[in-house]
């Protein structure tokens, strides 16, 4: 019997009503294989994935197929989102077996869960035919499939995890001089990202090379950053008309994404943007954040203040069939009718064009040249021409909310949640906006009530008042970011206390001493088929990597040497040996804490929230910032604060002068 009915997740509720005896991954469904010696069938997805929906469709809500599955094998689907743990180990082993990866995933394994063969996406037929020839196989020749099993499973234990059996002791600056060299080799100079197609967006990326161009002062790679940003930003990837981005790009120019919202992508975004914005005072980038957090409260965020998964990608059409981008595309028709006529000129701005349309007669919407330089060839003043644009938009999204909405996936995991509230902590620093913070605060209680335990635990997941899944490194790294984040927005230090409380958590249960890094799982999880350590940076960055620059702060904070021996042993073991710099953009962003021109700032008066404000809504990446308005128990406030007086303390390598009253003098100082 199909019993995903059981369940929660959006995903696994899908294929509820498939005729395919499907199983969630528990010990339970584990146990059946190895009880009655069934090969696995693990097939791993998420809910918005538009090729897991074309895999059910024509494989798994076929009758014939679900014959075979159900004859030979357990079968057991997996929400990747829910369970990235189990996701991560059985990528490692198609990414060894196929050379390259991605969803929906499917493996075929021994009953004890070392997998023998797998791939991506198949065709019914090869789907068929190649279950058929494994279960044969299985049957006639067990000894050579265990023998092969027992290679590919020494090999996944073997990768991952960077071995650095010499590692430095000092962080070599010039090091990320000579990565970033390497890396600007792959810069698109004419649309921004890599060149190369699909693109992600890999926010993590542009905001390690924000910091670096700032802080080495180089031109060239802070224009590349700004061209990625606005070109990223015009359309197509970027939701324009209702705010939000899709997940990556299927072409050079950042057009046609795959059309999914995804709430971690969002969420990263925002912070890029609004560390953009307090560099450049760009009003695109104002806008960008605004539509964003507009379009997450809007579609995203639930009455208790968690934020959901995902909008789908695909939506019904006018024939009433899921389609990929429906909800998205338009036809010049409909536009004609619906702008009348300010047609041709909403056309020069959208590119309804060559370079605009997408496939047959649909267009998605997407800008190719700036609105100064519209309004100047149409001869009227850009602020018109602003106004127009913001009227079409009103005009265009009235009209889409007429159309069947993507599905959503109402699940709220922890680690998601935590990176969105860190972007609305972010575009309160730099905007000002008080709804933003007010809606971080709200998420944040959130989480403290619904997936932190008394037992001091978090957990993964909620929905519908339960949570089910044991939290992942990934959900504490994130949820400390968000913490500090907020403390520097509030300078509330009960936000510190909570992350602390959260770091010293982790190291009992998931930090491996021997290997100096912290385990994906929980030591009090049931183990997969091998330890999983998370370093590479990726559209998410790395558990680890984030981890470390967390440590790196509270040791500020709390004076805290050992928190700052692991957050630099963790370092040491992977700079030198980085090789492709952009899966390593959060660890270079950590090495940079280290140069010359890192700084700490405390601001001790009753004024301090005011003052921190406004170095909060300025682009200093190399500071750390801590404030109180009274006296403080913090190590790093405690004893300089005192009654009547303005006092900043400028620290550098441990190091701080004397007090100084001058608001003015410390900015400049900052800036050096």
């Amino acid at each position: 019997m199909n019993e995903l009915n059981l369940e929660t997740s959006p995903y696994l509720l899908q294929h509820a009503n498939n005729p395919v005896h499907w199983k969630a991954w528990n010990p339970k469904s584990l146990a059946a294989a190895k009880e009655n010696n069934k090969l696995i069938i693990i097939s791993i997805g998420y809910s918005a994935c538009h090729w897991c929906h074309v895999m059910e469709h024509e494989s798994f809500e076929d009758a014939a197929v679900a014959q075979i599955m159900n004859a030979h094998f357990i079968a057991i689907k997996v929400d990747r989102e829910e369970r990235p743990d189990v996701d991560a180990v059985y990528m490692k082993a198609v990414q060894i077996m196929t050379g390259s990866g991605g969803w929906p995933l499917n493996l075929v394994t021994l009953p004890d869960g070392r997998p023998v063969w797998g791939g991506t996406y198949f065709k019914k037929k090869e789907w068929i035919q190649t279950l058929e020839q494994l279960q044969e196989f299985y049957q006639s020749h067990p000894e050579k499939m265990i023998d092969y099993a027992e290679k590919l499973h020494q090999g996944i234990q073997a990768t991952g995890l960077i071995q650095n059996e010499e590692p430095e002791t000092e962080v070599n600056q010039n090091i990320l001089k000579l990565l970033v060299e390497k890396w600007k080799k792959s810069f698109d100079l004419e649309f921004g990202g890599m060149a190369r197609a699909p693109k992600f967006m890999m926010p993590n990326n542009y905001q390690f090379l924000l910091r670096y161009g700032y802080q080495k002062q180089d031109e060239k790679v802070l224009d590349f950053v700004n061209l990625t940003l606005t070109k990223m930003a015009y359309g197509g990837l970027f939701d324009t008309i209702d705010g939000g981005f899709s997940r990556y790009s299927v072409d050079m120019k950042w057009h046609i994404p795959h059309f999914e919202k995804m709430l971690y992508d969002n969420g990263q975004l925002v912070s890029l943007y609004s560390d953009a914005y307090k560099l450049t005072k760009n009003p695109l980038y104002k806008e960008v954040i605004e539509k964003t957090l507009r379009f997450v409260e809007r579609e995203l965020m639930n009455s208790e203040g968690g934020f959901y998964s995902a909008l789908d990608a695909d939506s019904l059409n006018s024939d009433n069939d899921l389609q990929e981008g429906a909800f998205y595309a338009w036809k010049i028709p409909e536009l004609k009718v619906i702008l009348k006529k300010d047609f041709n000129l909403f056309g020069q701005v959208f590119s309804c064009n060559a370079f605009g349309v997408w496939e047959g007669e649909k267009y998605v919407l997407i800008q190719n040249q700036t609105l100064d330089s519209i309004a100047a060839q149409n001869n009227i003043p850009v602020s018109e021409l602003r106004t127009k644009k913001i009227f079409w938009e009103n005009l265009l999204y009235n009209e889409r909310e007429k159309r069947p909405k993507p599905r959503l996936d109402d699940k709220c995991l922890t680690s998601w949640n935590a990176i969105m509230l860190k972007g609305n902590v972010d575009a309160y620093k730099a905007l000002g906006n008080q709804k933003y913070l007010d809606n971080a605060q709200q998420n944040a209680l959130f989480i403290i009530k619904n997936l932190w335990s008394t037992e001091g635990n978090l957990f993964h997941n909620y929905k519908n008042g339960k949570t089910t899944i044991n939290g992942y490194m990934e959900d504490y790294c994130f949820v400390i970011a968000a913490f500090i984040s907020l403390y520097e927005a509030t300078l509330n230090e009960k936000w510190l206390q909570d992350s602390k409380q959260l770091v010293d958590y982790s190291l009992k249960h998931f930090y491996d001493d021997k290997k100096s890094f912290f385990a994906f799982t929980s030591n009090l999880d049931e183990a997969l088929i091998t330890s999983h350590y998370e370093t590479e940076d990726n559209v998410i960055p790395a558990s680890n990597s984030v981890m470390a620059k967390n440590l790196f702060q509270l040791s500020i904070y709390f004076n805290n040497s050992y928190y700052e021996k692991i957050s630099h042993q963790m370092l040491m073991a992977v700079l030198p040996g980085i090789d492709h710099p952009s899966a390593f953009s959060n660890w270079m962003d950590l090495a940079l804490n280290y140069s010359e021109q890192n700084k700490e700032l405390a601001v001790c008066c009753e004024d301090a929230l005011t003052y921190c404000a406004k170095i909060n809504s300025q682009y200093i990446p190399n500071v750390i910032l801590a404030g109180t308005q009274k006296e403080s128990t913090l190590p790093f406030l405690n004893s300089r604060y005192h009654d009547q007086e303005t006092l900043f303390y400028l620290c550098k390598n441990k190091t701080c002068l004397m007090p100084n009253t001058d608001y003015q003098q410390i900015i400049n100082d900052l800036m050096k």
